[in-house]
């Protein structure tokens, strides 16, 4: 049985459907992940054919940097994706998806970036100062 996720913006504009499993969830403290949240970026992802956009009416693009991009809801401003150029596969903010997601926390990535106003959590995860390892 193939597995099936839905989620959406808070206002509802932007809606995707995901299929098959998805990537444990990323946590990057890096400022600009920091400045885009509030806090810090969760995330998982999966390969772009396996996205299906329901609802995009109001899905805008940011480009973030020289090699990435970041898509939100320009009517609530939920910040919803984030797409290395030339990637495969994009990644989608794990609080968009309806619940029970089954998402777990797989790892926290640029660490040594992160805010002063709170404390790493002690989940049992990686924790990277700065990206994930090439190997991972």
């Amino acid at each position: 049985m193939e597995q099936n996720n839905s989620g959406q913006c808070l206002c509802g504009s932007v809606r995707f459907r995901t299929s098959g499993p998805l990537r444990t969830v990323t946590a990057c403290h890096c400022s600009q992940c920091r400045r885009q949240t509030g806090l810090y970026y969760a995330a998982t992802a999966v390969p772009l054919d396996k996205l299906q956009l329901e609802s995009e009416e109001t899905l805008s693009w940011y480009r973030a940097s020289d090699t990435a991009r970041r898509g939100f809801c320009s009517r609530c401003g939920s910040a919803l994706f984030w797409q290395a150029d030339g990637a495969a596969q994009i990644s989608i903010m794990a609080g968009a998806f309806d619940q029970p997601s089954g998402l777990v926390m797989g790892e926290h990535i640029y660490c040594a970036d992160k805010a002063d106003f709170y404390e790493l959590p002690d989940d049992g995860v990686p924790h990277h100062p700065g990206d994930r390892p090439a190997s991972a």
